[in-house]
């Protein structure tokens, strides 16, 4: 009978966000692969379960691989767990959950927290249609590039962030769309948590020096052509006072902009 791969959702700060689910495969598995022995060993300590690990941190997972899929085959239960949140997303697990996949071997995936929708829900901004992408380059010229894409789509955007890079980034973003809203979501879930929201301008400021902790940020919908919000506003307002209804106003401005009816309704 073949074994089963469990993709296993940890904490981001608060050890209460581990679902029951998690912490029965954990405590019921052979083995569980994670990112850091020691970061999911503390976890595990604190669980008070005692189970073999193995490493699939980054440079690792490749070679891990023939192992745990010897095990698979043999039907032993295996966990993949990363240092927090959900596995895969930027973090290692990847080639193995596909690995897994191509040999037949059962996937399950348990869901929990999530550094990615926590920042986009907290941050205020609209959240119908969203994109992650992922650390920001380290390079100004990267970042620009990666932003110059992905402005394009007109939706709001989740990144992740270092906090020595974050002045910098904040800095790069309050010149090239300064009055674009932006929320800077640090430690989340954790004892100084912290939501800043503002413009670019106004948060970099605020961020003139680096802080401590994980830092998300999230971006306001760019829309289309480089149409400021302002101008989306005064569009608006020109199409009410020739006599427009409020939802026709919006869906006309939509049209043209890429932006969510939804969220330039203006009753």
């Amino acid at each position: 009978m073949g074994g089963r791969l469990t993709i296993c959702a940890t904490p981001i700060g608060n050890l209460d966000d581990l679902t029951p689910r998690v912490r029965a495969a954990l405590a019921a598995c052979d083995v569980v692969a994670c990112e850091d022995t020691r970061r999911t060993g503390q976890l595990l300590h604190l669980l008070g379960i005692d189970v073999r690990m193995t490493s699939i941190e980054a440079h690792r997972e490749e070679t891990a691989i023939p192992d745990l899929l010897r095990r698979l085959a043999a039907g032993e239960h295996v966990c993949l767990a990363t240092d927090a949140g959900m596995p895969l997303v930027s973090d290692p697990g990847g080639a193995t959950v596909r690995a897994a996949i191509g040999a037949g071997i059962e996937v399950e995936v348990l869901p929990g927290a999530d550094a990615v929708t926590t920042a986009l829900v907290a941050s205020g901004l609209p959240s119908d249609r969203f994109a992650f992408i992922g650390f920001l380059p380290r390079a100004a010229g990267a970042i620009g590039k990666v932003l110059d894409e992905a402005d394009g789509w007109g939706i709001t955007l989740v990144a992740f962030e270092s906090p020595n890079r974050l002045p910098s980034t904040l800095a790069l973003l309050a010149a090239r769309t300064p009055e674009r809203r932006i929320a800077v979501c640090r430690e989340l879930t954790k004892l100084h948590e912290e939501i800043a929201r503002g413009t670019a301008t106004e948060l970099a400021e605020r961020f003139a020096a680096a802080p401590k902790g994980e830092i998300a940020l999230v971006l306001e919908p760019l829309a289309a052509e480089g149409a400021a919000p302002a101008a989306i506003e005064a569009a608006l307002a020109e199409l009410r006072e020739r006599g427009l209804g409020a939802k026709d106003a919006a869906r006309l401005v939509a049209g043209l902009t890429g932006r969510s009816a939804r969220d330039l309704y203006r009753p």
